[in-house]
């Protein structure tokens, strides 16, 4: 299927995802069982943040962004993608998930920029419908602010999220942070006490700890973050740790992911924005360069 026909199968032909999904060829076994890994990350838009390489609007073309997701897909090394249920659904019927590892997000409802973004609301996938639609596991985001109430109700779907996903053996991948308001701004704090601190604490969410990993960007004396937990990670930098990755910025990012892939307990890479919207507008050189981290 072609992106131009998206649209007229979705009019027309609702119930092809559910079928695209029911066909799509899953690879065996867990997702850490075939060493490290490369996912792309599509979760953004759906936040309302749309901006990539000091362009506001960079991902607000569709076609745009499938044709990208599309070409990094297809490069040798990258495993699957990380995306919400809009996005999953059309690369679902473009067919380019097979013996992909496909991860939905769930937790969509703290928009950026907004006064309640740090209650983050479930508004995307539940357990129940990523096992349905036989993707291999979910991600949320927990940023945990002292100064706002909104951090206990995200805590505890957090919670459940992780206990559902456990109870139908699917990754639970939890990327937390600590998060304050700068200028009614959030901002998380990239220190490693407190990334310790948010380490801890999504460690224990749930019943068990079985199918968890940790989402996590890469700070300074980041074996120290590591030894806070026996939890699997992936790494995330550049426009997805909130900063703005420019043609200078490129190589720090790659470096980063370097060394803390040396460190026990760090099993691959989550990357979007950085790898979808390089500088040079080559998304295919961007995505070699990442999986060359591996």
């Amino acid at each position: 299927m072609r992106i131009s026909e998206l649209t007229d199968v979705r009019a027309e032909r609702p119930g092809a995802v559910a079928e695209a999904a029911a066909a799509r060829a899953r690879r065996a076994g867990p997702p850490g069982a075939h060493g490290n890994l490369m996912i792309i990350a599509a979760d953004q838009p759906a936040r309302g943040a749309l901006g990539a390489g000091g362009d506001p609007v960079a991902m607000a073309g569709r076609a745009d962004l499938l044709e990208r997701l599309c070409v990094a897909l297809g490069r040798p090394g990258v495993d699957g993608v990380l995306g919400t249920p809009d996005v999953l659904d059309d690369l679902l019927l473009l067919g380019v998930l097979d013996d992909r590892i496909a991860i939905g997000s769930m937790n969509r409802g703290g928009l950026a920029g907004t006064s309640f973004e740090i209650d983050d609301r479930f508004t995307a996938y539940d357990a129940d419908a990523i096992a349905a639609a036989r993707l291999d596991g979910g991600k949320m985001l927990l940023r945990v602010d002292d100064a706002d109430p909104g951090t206990a109700g995200t805590l505890e779907n957090c919670a459940h999220a992780v206990s559902g996903l456990a109870r139908h053996g699917l990754m639970a991948l939890v990327e937390p942070c600590v998060a304050h308001r700068v200028e009614g701004r959030v901002r998380n704090l990239l220190t490693p006490e407190a990334m310790i601190r948010a380490v801890s604490v999504a460690s224990g969410l749930g019943v068990t700890s079985a199918y968890t990993w940790l989402k996590l960007p890469v700070v300074p004396e980041m074996e120290r973050v590591m030894a806070a937990t026996t939890l699997p990670a992936l790494l995330l930098g550049g426009d997805d740790a909130g900063e703005t990755v420019g043609a200078g910025d490129t190589e720090a990012v790659l470096d980063g992911w370097r060394s803390a892939m040396r460190i026990p307990g760090v099993k691959g890479v989550v990357a979007g924005r950085s790898l979808l919207y390089p500088p040079d507008g080559d998304v295919g050189a961007a995505v070699d360069a990442a999986v060359g981290v591996l």
